[in-house]
């Protein structure tokens, strides 16, 4: 198509619509007779459409050939001209590490196996990065703004802070692809942090889920009963799974097979990224029962909201207001403990009933299989104790 001429595109002026001007210019014409030039574009198979400006802004020579310009940038450099422009502006008003962060998770969550990572990440952020550095202009943080950031808990929640400057670090990346910032990233860890922070041995680190003694659980599990809420039923539930919080919130009723006794969590909720099947003890089965099932949703603990799952804090909440400084988590540390101090059970059965990875060949060589029946043993005899009904559990054969 050829470029319409001036008196051609004065006429169009006239009758509101949106007309093709030359290769990738519009013209729109509005109802009050405001026009503007317009850039239509595609990009990975989809349609964009800029704004490049009132009509009176350029001549019809100027914004053919700032539409042709554009147009060549991207066809040869494969610049997004709203991506561009959008960029640029943040350069010259300077960004903010919290709009570069909120912006990094959501540019990222399509790839994040689940929307608890996600949360996680912002959770992370604004609880202790965004106080310090949220409102800073990414351009001018300085490595003394990154330690202040990371100092105060480095060593009292030492994976915290690790996980923190992480995550700090690959938004400060995504700043310098984004060109918001130049120079080295200041929360670069080997060669930089390493040699201004103390490396904390395993040994010495606080531990981050406080744990129920195992001979406290009968009591509190008696104590739990009492409340009918679907929060208590979801951590009854996960007490007598031993599972992680994520994996119970997002249970689903197709996932579970009550007539067999088992719980199968899809590997895109397992931590390792596995599948792994969970016995059902009887107590767990009668619970299940129990559960009101709500139309409009597949979850199995359903949340506030129609079709929504519980929420992670849900179990936290509860359990605060029972019992102050343990946390859902720690009932896992219980269960390992209970394990080790009570049972003669193999370790090697409770990790593997913790879904946790393999660490040596000797762990490695004895799972085989996932050891389904003796480890329905090893739950049927966890939840007797956690309900009152056993005292010291034993394996009947150990192979």
């Amino acid at each position: 198509m050829k470029t319409l001429s001036d008196r051609a595109v004065k006429a169009l002026l006239k009758q509101p619509g949106v007309y093709r001007i030359a290769p990738g210019l519009y013209l729109r014409v509005r109802d009050t007779g405001a026009a503007f030039w317009v850039l239509r574009y595609a990009v990975n198979s989809r349609s964009r459409e800029m704004g490049l400006g009132p009509y009176s802004f350029y001549s019809l020579a100027e914004a053919v050939q700032h539409a042709h310009t554009l147009r060549l940038k991207l066809k040869r450099d494969g610049v997004d001209p709203i991506d561009a422009r959008r960029i640029e502006k943040q350069r010259k008003q300077g960004s903010s590490f919290r709009d570069v962060a909120n912006g990094y998770v959501e540019a990222q969550r399509p790839g994040w196996k689940n929307a608890k990572h996600a949360a996680q990440w912002s959770s992370t952020l604004n609880t202790y990065a965004f106080p310090k550095i949220g409102d800073l202009d990414i351009a001018k943080i300085t490595t003394d703004d990154i330690l202040a950031v990371l100092k105060p808990i480095w060593t009292e929640k030492h994976e915290t802070a690790t996980r923190l400057r992480q995550r700090v670090e690959a938004v400060m990346d995504a700043a310098t692809a984004l060109k918001l910032r130049e120079g080295e990233n200041p929360a670069r860890w080997k060669g930089h942090l390493e040699k201004l922070l103390a490396a904390i041995p395993k040994k010495q680190r606080v531990r981050h889920h406080p744990a129920m003694p195992w001979k406290e659980l009968p009591g509190f599990r008696a104590e739990l009963r009492q409340n009918n809420s679907i929060s208590s039923l979801a951590l009854q539930f996960t007490i007598l799974t031993a599972c992680r919080t994520g994996e119970v919130v997002g249970a689903k009723w197709n996932e579970i097979d009550l007539q067999a006794k088992i719980w199968t969590i899809p590997g895109g909720r397992m931590k390792a990224s596995l599948e792994h099947r969970v016995p059902l003890s009887k107590q767990v089965v009668e619970l299940l029962k129990s559960v009101p099932k709500i139309k409009g949703t597949d979850y199995v603990f359903f949340g506030a909201s129609q079709g929504r799952p519980l929420s992670n804090m849900a179990m936290l909440e509860l359990l605060r207001g029972m019992r102050e400084g343990l946390t859902v988590h720690g009932f896992r540390s219980t269960f390992r403990d209970w394990v080790g101090e009570a049972t003669n059970f193999p370790h090697e059965l409770a990790e593997m009933a913790l879904a946790h990875s393999i660490r040596n060949q000797t762990e490695a060589a004895y799972r085989r299989g996932d050891l389904l029946e003796k480890r329905r043993e090893l739950m049927q005899a966890w939840a007797d104790y956690a309900t009152g009904k056993g005292k010291v559990a034993k394996l009947s054969s150990v192979a």
